[in-house]
């Protein structure tokens, strides 16, 4: 690949994905990055040796590839500003910008433009993410393979087919850190009230969320499966899981993730009207 690639915003999920690249053996002279905040870029600059510049149409005039990384709740304005110079060069548009669906931006751009819409997540941030993707009708076979494989320099990337699924795929994996943060925070507490130390703690729940994680990774089995593997009959994993699942805990789940999902319609529709 040797395409030349903005991005449009220099913060962290756009340091990780330069980061993926440059790990990758891609070009740092292919890539330049538009900020407005001048000590953001020299620190880009200096970190990477990457191509950086303030000004947004300047950087996609010879631009094959423009990434959004910059906050929701600006897009609209940084997109009407470049609407013209897109137009003109016709790149490949791919957002990284949470909650904003590919009509509103495609929109906001002049209309026409050959967009990929990605929900990341924070593990992105040390290449270990996990990203949805949809691609609009304008989008080729070529353009979606480009789109992977600048994606997947932050970890795994998953197409959707119906826009509408990134909303349940901001709830699962988009928000999804945060729940295992809670559940591993949950287990320290409860390891420190059965009288382990705060470090062993959570050297334990750590520990055992990753090698857990890296266990369902590597196993071709089930993680009902798996779970069955631990749980004895009569044992201390059994007492535990039947306590978590005569308290509701699928249940719940599922309506916590039904709740996340809900709000990213909502959000969707909030920050996709036109200011």
């Amino acid at each position: 690949m040797n395409y030349k690639i903005t991005f449009i915003g220099g913060g962290n999920m756009a340091s990780s994905l330069i980061g993926g690249l440059l790990a990758n053996h891609y070009a740092s002279d292919k890539i330049t990055v538009a900020e407005p905040d001048n000590e953001k870029l020299q620190q880009l600059h200096k970190q990477f040796n990457i191509n950086t510049t303030m000004d947004n149409c300047a950087a996609i005039a010879s631009s094959d590839v423009v990434i959004l990384a910059v906050k929701p709740q600006i897009l609209q304005q940084v997109c009407r500003a470049i609407a013209g110079t897109v137009q003109n060069r016709k790149p490949l548009i791919i957002s990284i910008a949470a909650g904003i669906r590919s009509s509103d931006i495609n929109r906001w751009l002049g209309n026409n433009c050959a967009l990929v819409r990605c929900m990341p997540n924070t593990p992105s941030l040390i290449q270990l993410g996990a990203s949805g993707l949809f691609a609009n009708s304008s989008v080729n076979t070529e353009q979606r393979a480009i789109a992977e494989s600048i994606l997947s320099a932050a970890g795994i990337t998953l197409w959707v087919d119906n826009e509408g699924l990134l909303d349940s795929v901001t709830a699962l994996s988009g928000s999804g850190p945060a729940y295992f943060f809670l559940l591993m925070e949950a287990m320290q507490k409860a390891g420190e009230n059965l009288g382990l130390n705060a470090a062993t703690a959570r050297q334990l729940t750590l520990q055992t969320a990753v090698g857990a994680a890296q266990m369902a990774i590597n196993s071709d089995l089930s993680t009902t499966k798996l779970r069955e593997n631990v749980t004895s009959k009569g044992g201390t994993t059994e007492a535990a899981i039947h306590y978590f699942q005569n308290n509701h805990f699928e249940q719940t789940v599922l309506e916590a993730l039904t709740k996340a999902r809900d709000r990213a319609i909502e959000m969707a529709n909030s920050l996709g009207e036109d200011q």
